[in-house]
Formats: C-alpha cells, structure tokens, sequence
C-alpha cells in the first residue's frame, strides 16, 4: 500500500495500491484538465557535471546514488536466488515481472511509458531521484533558478521532503508494508525507523536548521502505526505478523499519551480502526512540534521505565519480544542527542537490551525487565545528580 501527500486538515490517507504512478495522480488531481500530466524524466536528466552528477561537493548526489546507496540496486534483488524462491511460492513467473515485486524495487515498471515515463527510462533504474522527490518534468528546469524558493519547488511539483510527515509518508509504503501473502513466501519482515534508517543510509542531502533525530523517529513511528493500522483494519487473515507489530508499535506510542497538549492520545485506542486516524494526527502534528531536548528526555524516561511492562508475566513472550524490539531502537535514537557523558555512561546498559532482544525465540523478559530497570535506576541517579 502506498499513501498519498495530503494536506494538514485532510483526512487520514487511505491505502491505495503500492505504484509509483500514484504520485502522478495526485498532482493530476492539482492541475487544470487541460494541463498534461507530469512525466518522469529518469535519473540521467538529474545527473549532467553542473547539476547533480559533478564532483563538487555540493553536486555529487547521484554519484553517491549510484555507488553507495542500495536503493540504486534495489532492482538487482529481484534476480538473485531468493526472490526467485519467493517468486515460486507466490505462483508468479519472476519477481522482475510482478507488480508485487517491482512495485518497491522496480517502480518504474509499472508506470506506463508512453503516458507518465520518459522513453529513455528502465526498469532497472531501481528506486532513483523521482522515486521519492516525485516526477520531475514540471520543475526540472525551474528548480535550480536561484530566485525561486523551496516553496516555489514544491508548488511546481517538488515533493517536500524537508517535512517530516511528507518525508515519512514517502519511505513507509515500501519500509513497513508488507502483505501477509509475502512474508509467508520467504521476504523478510519491515520495520520501519525512519531517523535509524536515514542515518544510516549514505547521504546525498544535507539537514539543515534545527534537526531533532528524536522528533523523525516519533513522526516515523506514528506513520508506521498508521500504516499497519489500515492494513491490518482490511485484511482478511492477517497473520501474527502483522498482529504483533502493530500491538508492539501501539504499545510504545501508548506510553507518550500526556507528552504534549499538542499530540492526541492512543490509550483510548483498543482496534486498528480505532488507532489510523490517531495515528495519522499523532504524526502530523508531530511533525509542527517545536522540538526540544526536555521533550527528548522526558520521551526516555518514559520509556526506560516501562521496565515494569516487562515484569508483568500475564503478557505473552512473543508479546514482549515484539515490545522490546521496538524498544531498543528508540532508545537508540533518544540517546544520541543527550548530554555525552550521560550518554557514554549509559551506553553499556543500551548495548546489553540490545542483545537481550536480538533473538525472539530466546527473549527472557524477566532478564530484559532487569536490565531496564538498571538502566533507570542509573538515569534516576545521573539526573538526580544535576
């Protein structure tokens, strides 16, 4: 499922099918019926010495695409052996052929070329510049004249991706949703972080102003609730892997109920039905919070204390593996913008939770409750300490 960029008074998105053509159809949506659709142009149009594809630092983009990024071989994952695996156990011929497939590794394939696609363009270009900065033949020219600014870009069709909620929104389709008919044929389970899986990723763009990593993991989060929200609100037999996830993800987000006036509550929220629009609002609004290093803190010690969820024997094992997944990478994300000695003194304590959850089968909750437990009772001292 992929979700259309909505507006900030409109109604939560609802799942459409995962194509890049989607994107098409939204600025159609915007534009007079007379007006031609937007095309794409292809990764090549981006890619000239004095545009994106220069040596300079501030024009090397593309080639960091193309050598390091592993989006730009997203395509390559649809021939190796166990995409074939799952081709087979899906009943398709090959994955490089099926929507299901190349929907998110190969988008382009399913956009037809003589209405929406450059001539020039394959399918093989994996997931390239206007897979997520949207179709580029309204504003390519445009886009570099030095007096237009970025919300000239975005009017002409620019995604803008400088907002959390609309960034989150164009990473999660293809991040976190998965129909339960995939993962049984063998591909892997998502999950979706966006400021862990950003900082990881090897950049081509800079992040400019006032950066909180916290506030994209908590817009990132509640996107993915939403997503598996819909998803799970519409499927017939959803499986415990789409189940788990999303009560795990509920779980967390439950536990920052009350962080701030401006953030609506999940506690009241028992159904995916219930949790979508929640969780669309929770990331939308996110997204405006005027972020602060109190509200990265308060965010972790909330967290750090749900040792007593893991103390409670009532909740299922495979309940609390799920939680504390999700768990350690917050806690991950949280700690990097706190004080640096704090954060060095904790560091063996996240390290160790980390390991404690790496295997799901093997997840002891009373050891992992211990551990958090100690990792609070030393944040309660540290703080105290100040």
């Amino acid at each position: 499922m992929r979700h259309d960029i909505i507006g900030p008074d409109g109604p939560p998105p609802r799942p459409r099918p995962s194509c890049l053509l989607t994107l098409v159809l939204f600025w159609a949506a915007a534009l007079p019926a007379a007006e031609p659709l937007p095309r794409f142009t292809g990764a090549p149009s981006c890619s000239s010495s004095l545009c994106h594809g220069g040596a300079g630092e501030l024009r090397h983009q593309v080639a960091i695409w193309q050598k390091q990024d592993i989006h730009s071989r997203a395509y390559n994952t649809l021939v190796n052996a166990r995409s074939a695996q799952i081709a087979a156990a899906l009943g398709i011929p090959e994955a490089v052929t099926s929507s299901r497939c190349t929907s998110c590794h190969a988008p382009f394939h399913d956009v037809p070329k003589s209405a929406f696609l450059a001539e020039t363009i394959k399918a093989n270009e994996g997931v390239s510049c206007e897979s997520c900065h949207g179709p580029a033949e309204k504003w390519l020219r445009s886009h570099t004249r030095s007096d237009y600014s970025h919300a000239d870009r975005v009017l002409a069709g620019l995604r803008n991706l400088k907002h959390l909620y609309v960034r989150a929104n164009s990473c999660v389709a293809c991040h976190q949703t998965l129909e339960p008919a995939l993962t049984a044929a063998g591909h892997p389970e998502l999950l979706f972080e966006m400021d862990g899986q950003a900082v990881s990723q090897p950049k081509h763009w800079r992040e400019k102003g006032d950066w909180h990593g916290p506030k994209a993991w908590l817009v990132g989060q509640a996107v993915a609730l939403r997503e598996m929200s819909a998803q799970l609100n519409v499927a017939t037999n959803p499986g415990e892997k789409l189940r788990e996830p999303w009560a795990a993800t509920l779980w967390l987000l439950q536990k920052l109920d009350g962080l701030d006036s401006a953030l609506p509550a999940l506690n009241a929220t028992v159904t995916a039905a219930q949790a979508h629009p929640v969780a669309d609002l929770l990331a939308r609004r996110a997204a405006d919070l005027d972020w602060s290093s109190a509200l990265t803190r308060d965010i972790f010690v909330r967290l750090v204390a749900t040792h007593l969820d893991f103390a409670d024997t009532s909740t299922p094992r495979v309940i609390q593996a799920r939680r504390a997944e999700r768990l350690v990478l917050a806690l991950d994300r949280l700690a990097g913008p706190l004080e640096n000695s704090l954060r060095a003194q904790l560091e063996p304590d996240l390290k160790e939770l980390f390991a404690l959850a790496q295997s799901r089968p093997d997840f002891m909750p009373e050891k992992f409750a211990h551990a958090l437990h100690q990792l609070a009772r030393k944040l309660a001292t540290k703080s105290g300490a100040r």
